[in-house]
């Protein structure tokens, strides 16, 4: 990892960039793959798993055998794991909840909202290296409590041309019943435009790597809406001299391994626990079985000195994280000052990892600094608000005259023409 000492403000900025994820060099590659599956169907999705995935497949649909095969090939120690962070996940969300309220702003006008779910949906899933059965769980539990009506799940299948059976159980402990084995851009691009498997979709949620960013990216720009702009995954840890190195190198550690492209930081105002966080990972990493992936991140990864708590806060939130653990004496009030980040952890004994699997919150989050204008997924990223209003007689003679004078001020003569017929008729009902 790279230690640096006390940088000036003028540094910061080119010190805290993130791994290259340069999408647009893909879009003239993945445009094709799009365009291909658009117009070639299921046979195109098909053709695609055999050059990509290296998989010979006779229908994309999981059938119910598929699923309960997956059921009797998991332990219960897991199958138990997964049900407790699905009761906390939904527990989380089911607390968010819109619930409108009427509200009169004049006597006889009357405005309110109500939440409606976004009726079909696609959740992405990915393979590689490993099963993120997890975001099954995410993207799932939150979907079948806003109420969509379809939910549709793409995966890349294995080499057996099967499903890992812990992907298929979490969708099923969720609520999911529509799995389709296709992965990368096909997949996206099956569920912007339909295939005669798998339905066409009005929002896709998950992560995925380049080309699945870059298809994402694509297919929002007129055909079907996107969950979030994505990137490499990342971590902060804001710390005092009170943190436990043993714990911090953990969470950077914990961090570096979901891939190479991923990036840990560590900001501090203790040159002593830089070390120690240092000397740590150097230990801990010898001991990970994906020792290889984490190794070539923590090249992307900084050990951040500087000289106080207010410069740390100001630098997090330039940062803004996509995952922040804060680990200070006084974490509480850091956290107060905290204005840009994905999701927050609080104190030694809460690791990103519980938000990551069971604590109940999201792990579907902004990163690449788009927590400065990005929330991660929640209950309200699979409903839209709709507003109505109701004009009583009373309602129209209060607002219509000002409606009038704004519109023709605006030379929008027919819209001051559609409020004076009706003041019109209600003047003469009087």
């Amino acid at each position: 990892m790279i230690l640096i000492d006390y940088p000036e403000k003028s540094q910061w900025q080119e010190l805290l960039k993130r791994p290259v994820m340069n999408t647009e060099s893909l879009f003239g590659t993945v445009q094709g793959i799009i365009d291909r599956v658009k117009a070639g169907g299921d046979e195109a999705v098909l053709q695609y798993e055999m050059q990509f995935d290296k998989v010979s497949l006779s229908a994309l649909a999981v059938s119910s055998e598929e699923f309960d095969e997956a059921e009797n090939l998991i332990d219960e120690e897991l199958k138990a794991a997964i049900r407790l962070a699905a009761g906390n996940i939904s527990a989380f969300h089911a607390a968010q909840r819109f619930v409108g309220k009427k509200v009169e702003t004049q006597p006889g006008v009357t405005c309110w909202q109500k939440a409606v779910p976004i009726e079909k949906v696609g959740l992405y899933i990915p393979g590689g290296t490993a099963p993120l059965f997890s975001t099954v769980l995410m993207l799932a539990v939150p979907a079948c409590i806003a109420g969509c009506r379809e939910i549709v799940l793409c995966t890349p299948p294995g080499k057996d041309g099967k499903v890992h059976p812990a992907v298929l159980f979490a969708a099923r402990v969720a609520g999911v019943q529509r799995v389709f084995k296709a992965g990368g851009v096909q997949a996206i691009a099956a569920m912007a435009y339909g295939t005669e498997s798998i339905p066409k979709v009005y929002k896709i949620f998950g992560p995925g790597n380049q080309y699945v960013t870059a298809a994402k990216q694509l297919v929002s720009l007129r055909d079907v809406a996107i969950d979030m702009p994505a990137g490499p995954s990342e971590v902060e840890v804001l710390a005092d001299v009170t943190a436990n190195p043993v714990f911090v190198a953990a969470d950077l550690l914990s961090q570096a391994e979901h891939g190479v492209d991923s990036q840990a930081v560590l900001i501090t105002t203790s040159k002593e626990l830089q070390q120690a966080v240092k000397d740590e990972v150097e230990r801990q990493l010898d001991l990970l079985p994906r020792k290889e992936i984490a190794a070539r991140s923590l090249a992307n990864s900084k050990l951040i000195v500087v000289k106080d708590m207010e410069e740390a806060v100001e630098m997090t939130n330039a940062y803004a994280p996509e995952h922040l653990i804060v680990e200070t004496e006084n974490y509480m009030a850091v956290a107060e000052q905290i204005v840009n980040a994905g999701s927050v952890f609080l104190g030694t004994l809460t690791p990103e990892s519980a938000g990551d699997y069971a604590s109940g919150t999201n792990h579907t989050l902004p990163t690449n600094g788009y927590a400065k204008a990005y929330s991660g997924v929640s209950l309200d990223s699979f409903i839209r608000k709709m507003t109505f209003q109701e004009i009583k007689p009373e309602g129209l003679c209060k607002i219509g005259p000002a409606i009038e004078v704004m519109a023709a001020n605006e030379s929008l003569d027919g819209h001051k023409n559609a409020v004076s017929v009706r003041l019109d008729a209600v003047r003469r009902d009087k």
